[in-house]
């Protein structure tokens, strides 16, 4: 019997792939427009984030690594080369199947955290809180009704997702052996 993970290929292509630099470049920038979008649309969002203003979030997940900076406007901006982190917020695997599972079933993957307590609470808080409205953005592209239509289909499909790999045999065991989330 195979018991290798369906994502046991895009582990080892994630582990041997290197994007050239302009491409790391263009999806960091492209990720900081995509929070900041999601954090302008709630206020108490970037007020929590105000609090922390100047501070320096290291966030990893394997190769991948991105340093952001907590803006004066309660948004994040990229951080400087080279600036010392105030927060270390690492994904504590690097299978992107474990981590695609754990999102799959509403939860968080398992991270590290190392830093700044008050800062891991108000990152804590936003992670907890913090959704984007998919459904209300394309509504501003295709219309109120077919916007509807689509998040609707697109959420029966995650609940049918969903409940298929709580029925998988290697979900339970993947779940078990992962290290539990830590926090401060």
């Amino acid at each position: 019997m195979n018991n290798t993970s369906p994502f046991s290929f895009l582990q080892s292509f994630a582990s041997r792939f290197q994007p050239p630099a302009w491409f790391v470049d263009e999806g960091q920038q492209k990720l900081v427009l995509f929070l900041n979008h999601v954090l302008m649309q709630e206020k108490e969002a970037q007020s929590r984030l105000l609090r922390k203003k100047g501070s320096v979030i290291h966030v990893r997940w394997g190769v991948f690594a991105l340093d952001l900076l907590v803006t004066p406007a309660g948004l994040l901006d990229r951080a400087a080369p080279g600036a010392t982190p105030d927060l270390l917020l690492a994904v504590a695997t690097e299978s992107p199947g474990v981590v695609l599972q754990s999102v799959l079933a509403g939860k968080a993957p398992p991270v590290k955290i190392e830093g700044d307590v008050q800062l891991a609470a108000e990152i804590g808080w936003l992670a907890d809180n913090l959704r984007w409205d998919v459904e209300e953005d394309l509504s501003r592209m295709m219309g109120d009704a077919p916007a509807h239509t689509l998040a609707s289909a697109a959420r029966q499909a995650l609940t049918g997702l969903r409940q298929f790999l709580a029925q998988s045999p290697g979900a339970a065991t993947t779940a078990m052996s992962e290290p539990p989330r830590a926090f401060p």
